[in-house]
């Protein structure tokens, strides 16, 4: 079994900083990248914790981003708001969207925000909940790279087009899920091979189309959709709606954009935001209530919400101090502070 260490909550958070100061992002994208590193590891979601620290360095190696580069927020009159990320990581334009999107939505009822020209690495689901904290709910979608097969497919066409969504809950933590639409998400099999594991069966085909469960040859071929024609059809709809509605690529384009190098995608970003006071015509306590009992039946049923066990492990990490990640996986990112 694989060794594991413990770090601080500061740790993880400064860990972070350290290792993407030193690769030489600026100030303002090392605090928004590590914010976002932070808020995953936090509920133990290694996947998109510390280990998309990787991901963020060959995105600087490749040299297609710009490290230091500020966004642009353009906000008119209608109810969407443009964020220009020039070139640089998405999350710096979203923080400095967000407040916007909030006043928008409050005032409109619905609004969108569109995120252009970003590199994209990230979980969606801290995005959504930031909102859902704000008593609005939420949705988010981006498209990727061309990793993943349609159904009946033998090469990869979509990406791994991740939907993530947020309900408010009155003295709860919201209702919130976010998934790919690929039966794995790509961070999912890179740990897979770290950890030398066979994949589970269904989830990805080898480069002769092929089903496999190794996940080099996973990486080398295509991954497979959720859901058959199901899955299929939602992720081509979320092409659609974060690539050519917004402006912006598709993850084939993404693809070729980056010409063999690795790194982040490089793509756009749409979030949608509802307010329930302005479309329950003001009724949101009657159906707070109204939701909770949906959500107490399915629960009383012996099912699992989505993200129980990420509040738990949240709850729980907040309460002892510190995260815990794999031995390995803490050498390896050290050794991205001397490189």
């Amino acid at each position: 079994m694989s060794a594991f260490i413990k770090l601080t909550l500061q740790e993880v958070h400064s860990l972070s900083i350290k290792v993407l100061s030193h690769a030489g992002f600026g100030q303002a994208h090392a605090q928004a990248i590590a914010k976002m590193l932070y808020t995953c590891q936090l509920d133990d979601c290694q996947s998109h914790g510390l280990f998309r620290l990787f991901m963020c360095i060959e995105t600087i190696k490749a040299g297609a981003i710009d490290p230091h580069i500020l966004p642009t927020v353009n906000a008119t009159d209608a109810s969407i708001i443009h964020a220009d990320a020039q070139g640089g990581m998405s999350l710096l334009a979203i923080d400095s969207a967000m407040p916007k999107l909030i006043e928008k939505t409050r005032k409109h009822g619905i609004a969108a925000l569109v995120v252009n020209r970003c590199f994209h690495f990230s979980a969606l689901w801290p995005e959504v909940e930031r909102l859902s904290k704000a008593g609005l709910v939420a949705m988010a979608m981006v498209p990727s790279h061309a990793w993943v097969a349609p159904a009946g497919g033998i090469r990869g066409s979509l990406g791994t087009n991740p939907l993530a969504f947020s309900w408010p809950r009155l003295g709860q933590d919201p209702f919130t899920f976010d998934f790919a639409t690929s039966g794995f998400a790509r961070g999912e099999i890179e740990l897979y091979k770290r950890a030398g594991k066979p994949l589970p069966e269904g989830v990805a085909i080898d480069k002769h189309g092929q089903p496999t469960t190794d996940a080099q040859a996973a990486l080398d071929g295509a991954m497979l959709t959720f859901g058959g024609y199901k899955g299929s059809a939602l992720s081509i709809m979320i092409e659609l709606l974060a690539g050519p509605l917004i402006d912006d690529m598709t993850s084939l384009e993404s693809m070729a954009f980056a010409a063999g190098t690795g790194g982040a995608p490089y793509h756009g970003e749409i979030i949608l935001a509802f307010d329930p006071n302005l479309f329950s015509g003001g009724k949101v306590v009657d159906n707070d209530q109204r939701a909770e009992r949906l959500f107490a039946d399915i629960v009383d049923q012996g099912a699992r919400l989505p993200s129980q066990r990420r509040y738990a492990a949240r709850a729980r990490n907040l309460e002892r101090g510190y995260v815990e990640i794999p031995q390995q996986l803490h050498e390896d990112i050290l050794k991205l502070t001397v490189s």
